[in-house]
């Protein structure tokens, strides 16, 4: 009896610091994922404050004088918007994609307290 609780105690530590450590695992995995998403919004950010830049040039040209450099500058700020987008839309998918990432070991837990239950029991 004293070997089969040694035995049980001995397994039920190893499965606690399983656990413990795909608890760890998965939350390094969804950090990444959250920073990756992170560094994508802020590069939409400061890519976006260029382009407002530009196209606040593209005004002031459009307005000084009518001349093609601002039809030019109003092209660049055009695309630096399109390019801002992108970033935000893959940032959105980045951090959306970091919330499938479910780190629950009370789960694994309670399914290691029913087996020693069951085990204890028989």
């Amino acid at each position: 009896m004293g070997e089969l609780i040694a035995t049980v105690s001995e397994q039920f530590s190893r499965l606690v610091r399983d656990e413990l450590q795909l608890a760890q695992v998965q939350l390094a995995e969804k950090g990444k994922r959250l920073g990756t998403g992170a560094g994508f919004l802020g590069a939409a950010g400061v890519v976006a404050l260029y382009a407002v830049g530009v196209l606040l040039a593209a005004a002031v040209l459009g307005l000084a004088t009518v001349l093609p450099a601002w039809l030019s500058a109003l092209i660049v700020g055009v695309v630096l918007l399109i390019i801002a987008g992108i970033a935000a839309m893959l940032g959105k998918k980045k951090i959306d994609a970091s919330k499938q990432v479910n780190a629950n070991p009370q789960d694994g837990f309670k399914d290691d307290l029913d087996a020693v239950k069951k085990g204890i029991q028989q």
